[in-house]
């Protein structure tokens, strides 16, 4: 048989072997879409081989649940041998490349996908909005969501956002839409994505910790577009440079968003403060509850993903029915979310900004003097494109965790003792630099958590430090 190379090859050979129910799948990790994947093969009556380095109780009920599904389940360790003559490996976007069940594969040329590949193949009749971009994927994405069903479909947020797509053929009836976000790791291997409509958000350095340069991580970014044709639908932002230059030459109808452009099919009018879709104004900025010209941008693109998706989504009863939808639609969890407002302070919750632009975009949104409170685990970025926005409007900044060294050497020199850099001690806890960043702030000022890190050296993930954000905001406010 011949070695598949491209992403069209390696999706067909995974398709095949679905349809023909050949070999052993292998999937690697147990967690909720090692689980989900693991479970829509034994249900699609293919062979599974599952396994999971941890062993701890969580993954060995895991393992007793499939193999109760008749799936053969190893904890504590990767039978390499057995991985190296799998049909297939599943692999989640957790899980780091350069593990050895990972490595045997790619050594031996075994096709490597994500749930989501596999999910897509065996759910054929679903439609979906695929969203990808460094910042404003989840949010672009929860609209979308939640604008499909304001429509009357049958839709659900699957993907990064949270709920694995293999979820959904589990249903007893899956819906008819999706919207999927796609984060780069999961584009990585998912060779056969093809969605109804394709949205581009932004594109800046981000996970270098993971990739060797900029030039990889975007290149991932770019295999939303592998099977791209003529009929092709994608929707991407005319303000990135970035993103103009990596779909250049790519197939398709081609709809573009702004907040600065007029010249384009949404965009922003600052004159009359009214967004403007497929050539004609939809609602007023005043109507929407997100803050920040970043989600103004959000909410052109998912509107044009929506509308050009379906000939029925942009009928004039349906541009009335969306921007009625758009009102009611709250900011997400951990992005730049008000968690408390007592005593003439403002906390927001920005956790989810885990990269320097996801920060630079939340500070450029701030009105108020602002204590800034920037760290975590290091991605591998300087903080220095922090310092202008910080000056027009920090406060003070705090550095902490590991990261807390590396972003008062870069960030003090430029702050130039305008805007005071503190470094918090290691060691020191969460609770700690709140109650530092309460007794900095004044009445007027917002605490902004916006941390242009990784969370992995105090939480398990950024969910958890935007809650405890939230707890301790409520406390000490």
């Amino acid at each position: 048989m011949t070695t598949p190379h491209t992403p069209q090859e390696i999706a067909a050979l995974v398709a095949r072997r679905l349809a023909e129910r050949t070999g052993e799948f292998a999937v690697i990790g147990l967690g909720r879409s090692g689980m989900a994947a693991s479970r829509l093969l034994r249900k699609a009556g293919v062979s599974v081989y599952a396994s999971d380095a941890s062993s701890s109780p969580t993954v060995r009920a895991a393992a007793a649940e499939l193999e109760r599904e008749g799936a053969s389940v190893d904890v504590g360790l990767h039978n390499l041998d057995r991985i190296a003559h799998a049909a297939a490996v599943v692999v989640s976007p957790g899980v780091p490349p350069e593990i050895p069940p990972l490595r045997v594969a790619r050594d031996l040329n075994v096709p490597i996908v994500s749930e989501v590949e596999v999910a897509l193949r065996l759910m054929p009749q679903l439609r979906y909005i695929a969203t990808t971009g460094t910042n404003g994927k989840t949010t672009t994405t929860a609209l979308v969501g939640h604008l499909l069903r304001a429509l009357g479909l049958d839709a659900v947020d699957v993907g990064n956002i949270g709920t694995p797509v293999s979820e959904l053929a589990l249903r007893e009836a899956p819906p008819a839409w999706a919207a999927l976000e796609m984060s780069s790791f999961q584009l990585h291997d998912t060779p056969g994505i093809l969605p109804d409509v394709g949205v581009l958000t932004t594109l800046s350095p981000d996970h270098l910790d993971r990739y060797t340069g900029v030039h990889e991580y975007y290149a991932d970014k770019k295999r939303l577009f592998a099977n791209a044709t003529v009929p092709s639908r994608w929707v991407t932002t005319a303000d990135n440079v970035d993103v103009h230059e990596l779909v250049r030459g790519v197939s398709g109808h081609w709809y573009h968003f702004s907040t600065i452009r007029r010249d384009v099919d949404a965009w922003f009018d600052r004159e009359r403060n009214e967004l403007h879709v497929l050539g004609a104004p939809l609602m007023s900025r005043d109507d929407i509850a997100l803050a920040g010209d970043h989600n103004v941008a959000n909410v052109l693109a998912a509107l044009l993903a929506v509308m050009v998706a379906d000939a029925a989504h942009r009928t004039p009863a349906a541009r009335a029915t969306l921007a009625k939808a758009l009102r009611s639609f709250a900011a997400l969890a951990h992005r730049l979310e008000p968690v408390s407002d007592r005593n003439g302070i403002l906390w927001l919750n920005d956790s989810k900004a885990t990269n320097v632009a996801s920060t630079q975009v939340a500070i450029v949104g701030m009105t108020r003097p602002t204590v800034v409170l920037l760290g975590g685990r290091h991605k591998g970025e300087p903080y220095t494109a922090l310092a202008p926005e910080l000056l027009r409007t920090a406060r003070a900044v705090l550095a902490f965790g590991e990261a807390g060294p590396l972003v008062h050497q870069d960030l003090s020199p430029r702050l130039d003792g305008k805007v005071p850099v503190e470094l918090i001690p290691a060691g020191i806890s969460f609770e700690d630099v709140l109650r530092r960043a309460r007794a900095l702030a004044q009445t007027g000022d917002a605490i902004l958590l916006s941390p242009a890190c990784s969370s992995y050296d105090m939480f398990r993930n950024y969910e958890e430090r935007g809650r405890e954000f939230a707890r301790l905001a409520g406390e000490l406010a």
